[in-house]
């Protein structure tokens, strides 16, 4: 996690159940603070995470109808193997396992460094160097952002069209102004309201090489699972020439990087902001078959019924 990470959506909407944040910590918790939040959250409830152990795969075995579940743990030179046997198995990984690498032709022979956010730390490294940042979500802004504030010069690519809203409207965190809303209003209403105040507080920003989608922010999310970017501070970069916004690559050359548009620049760096996805079927096997996420479900319901 880079330095300067927070919160993107306010704390209320991050809380463990009964346990909510302490008071005393803002709308929008550092890392340093929600990794403190765990720990008192683990120690209350007499939690014992086991840390540095990798589940290999987990396996429903047909006859004993119970779980058993593999693991291995890198210690020194060796690595210690443990199965753990039991009735039930919650799988609450979340969907972020795993760093997204795309395949970007000629990367391999880029002779600047190449890292992923995950690696990413902090703008300090990179000061005065040039630096293309692949993906426009909440991190590959965050990291733009924080490129600016340690004198880098980032470039960032945009390869569709995205929905940036101001993290705050109205005087109040705008996720929580749209749950609020949603209480009242369809989907395609709430959407409307929030562009249209988007708009009022950020401008166009297709000006800017950064399109809106057809459909709104709370409903593509809904459809696609894409995130709308709550925009902290880097669009006033972007507007100010501070960052420069990019089409999709074509292919890398050395340091040269060729776009779509034909333009090519020289770059020091690249920042992967691709995101991140599910390792699960990767380990967990269902009736001896690796699981597919989206029926894992349905699958489950055999087993917890």
């Amino acid at each position: 996690m880079y330095d300067r990470l927070s919160l993107h959506l306010p704390r209320q909407f991050c809380e463990l159940p009964l346990f909510p944040f302490p008071a005393s910590y803002p709308d929008y918790p550092t890392k340093q603070q929600f990794v403190a939040y765990l720990e008192s959250y683990a120690a209350k409830f007499g939690i014992n995470p086991m840390y540095n152990h990798t589940v290999v795969c987990a396996e429903f075995d047909e006859r004993l109808m119970l779980w058993r579940v593999r693991t291995t743990q890198a210690t020194g030179m060796m690595e210690d193997d443990v199965e753990y046997v039991s009735q039930w198995l919650v799988v609450a990984t979340g969907e972020n396992s795993e760093a997204v690498l795309p395949m970007i032709d000629g990367l391999e022979e880029f002779r600047g460094s190449v890292i992923h956010t995950s690696a990413y730390k902090s703008g300090s490294k990179f000061a005065g160097k040039t630096v293309l940042v692949v993906g426009c979500g909440n991190s590959g802004m965050e990291v733009c952002l924080d490129l600016c504030n340690h004198n880098g010069y980032p470039h960032i690519v945009v390869r569709d069209a995205v929905h940036i809203l101001p993290r705050e409207m109205l005087g109040q965190p705008t996720f929580r102004l749209a749950m609020w809303l949603l209480k009242w209003l369809p989907i395609h209403i709430v959407d409307r309201i929030l562009l249209l105040v988007a708009r009022a507080i950020l401008g166009d920003t297709s000006q800017f090489g950064l399109k809106r989608p057809s459909l709104g922010p709370l409903e593509l999310k809904s459809l696609s699972g894409k995130t709308p970017i709550l925009d902290i501070g880097t669009l006033a970069k972007i507007k100010s020439g501070d960052i420069k916004v990019r089409p999709a690559i074509r292919r890398i050359a050395g340091q040269q990087v060729k776009f779509v548009d034909g333009r090519s620049e020289q770059f020091d760096a690249i920042v992967l902001a691709t995101g991140y996805k599910s390792n699960v079927p990767c380990w967990l096997k269902v009736y001896g078959n690796t699981a597919d996420v989206p029926f894992a479900v349905e699958e489950f319901q055999y087993f917890f019924s």
